[in-house]
């Protein structure tokens, strides 16, 4: 009878060590949720994020998708691009999967919807590639960061290729990336001492389709003004660039002065050869030994080259790689000391989190539409990097 208790507490005792080993064995997986509008208006942006942060952790890993011994799971949700599905799938992300760290967002809504829940779970969430200043500005928590520009950085950028005078008028759309890419602009326009003057702002629906209201409004009040007259468009999604055109707002001596966008969308631009801009990111700009491996990968694998938000991925890739790397941890506050300065390796070269408000500080590029194109994607022409350091944007959170 000993003997026989004896053999069931040796196979009580190795089945609960099996459970434990098994149990052990799942904690090691580094749990990273990955938030994107992957249905709805921001679409083509999400799955680009996707796909750049999955080759980048590709990339730094070597292709053994593991960090300091422990195996990555990427937990992928889609949060449709609206605030109150983005602010659920966080929760559920650090409460029912218990992710170690969060990157998301598309929409800058739903981005800034998500800033709490971080706070309140005490979980890192770096913010990619939504824009809106307000991210690490009036609704930033220490808990959040940011590898993507903010409006801010589109704004100084777009100011820096504006060098005479004469009159802007912008059309944006009416949500948080609209509104404070707006302000963010006329900001820069101060900031920079550009001599134009800005004598209208038109807000319209993220869904508008008919453009011609608010086009002869710009028109009426932009044809009288000083030259040169420019006009400004702050769009994400499918670019209101080509209908502004068609109602040849060159007859009024306006040109048409459009934020970068995602390859399909400028590859429908080729009739503007000589407009000017400034862009996140261009895949033949950088010159550096990662972005050689993603132009060259990303164009075997997908018959493209990678695009604006595809290098956005990989930079938040790179940001969690390398701090996870350096903390030797993913505690929040081993994590936060690791981050705050933190200098990482991106396709656009290197970024750095700023101490007082986790904001990636990072070139950009002034380009201009080529007039002749040797294919598909042979879009722009860089007329200069423009570095970080002539980017003074100003911290607005209040830490």
């Amino acid at each position: 009878m000993q003997q026989k208790n004896r053999f069931k507490l040796v196979c009580l005792s190795l089945a609960l060590s099996s459970v434990f080993a098994s149990a052990s064995s799942l904690a090691q997986d580094l749990k990273i949720a990955l938030i994107a509008g992957k249905t709805g208006a921001l679409e083509a942006y999400a799955k680009e994020t996707e796909t750049g942060f999955m080759m980048g952790l590709e990339y730094l890993t070597g292709g053994k998708m593991e960090i300091n011994g422990r195996k990555i799971k990427v937990i992928v949700k889609d949060d449709q691009g609206k605030p109150d599905i983005g602010r659920t799938m966080l929760a559920e992300a650090f409460g029912d999967d218990k992710a170690d760290i969060a990157v998301g967002t598309t929409s800058s809504g739903s981005a800034i919807a998500m800033l709490p829940v971080a706070e309140e779970y005490k979980k890192i969430l770096i913010v990619e590639p939504a824009v809106a200043d307000a991210i690490t500005g009036e609704k930033w928590n220490r808990y959040i960061f940011r590898t993507s520009r903010n409006s801010t950085q589109d704004g100084l950028a777009g100011a820096s290729t504006i060098k005479a005078g004469g009159s802007i008028a912008f059309l944006a759309q009416d949500y948080a990336f609209g509104r404070e890419g707006v302000k963010a602009a006329k900001d820069a326009l101060s900031t920079v001492g550009a001599k134009a003057k800005v004598v209208h702002e038109e807000y319209a629906a993220q869904n508008t389709t008919d453009f011609t209201a608010a086009a002869q409004r710009i028109f009426d009040v932009l044809k009288d003004k000083p030259e040169p007259r420019v006009l400004q468009i702050i769009w994400a999604g499918a670019s209101p660039m080509n209908k502004l055109a068609d109602m040849k707002p060159e007859r009024f001596g306006i040109t048409l002065a459009p934020g970068g966008n995602i390859l399909p969308i400028m590859k429908n631009w080729k009739t503007y050869a000589g407009t000017q801009g400034a862009i996140y990111y261009y895949y033949d700009f950088p010159k550096n030994k990662i972005n050689d491996w993603f132009v060259a990968e990303h164009n075997k694998r997908y018959k493209a080259p990678p695009d604006f938000f595809t290098a956005g991925g990989f930079a938040a890739a790179s940001a969690v790689y390398t701090a996870i790397s350096k903390a030797k941890s993913t505690d929040t506050e081993k994590l936060i000391t690791a981050m705050e300065g933190m200098e990482f390796d991106t396709p656009k070269g290197k970024m750095n989190f700023r101490k007082e408000d986790h904001q990636a500080m990072q070139a950009m590029y002034h380009f201009k539409i080529k007039k002749d194109q040797k294919n598909e994607w042979d879009l722009l022409e860089l007329v200069r990097e423009i570095p970080a350091s002539e980017l003074p944007v100003p911290v607005k959170n209040k830490r």
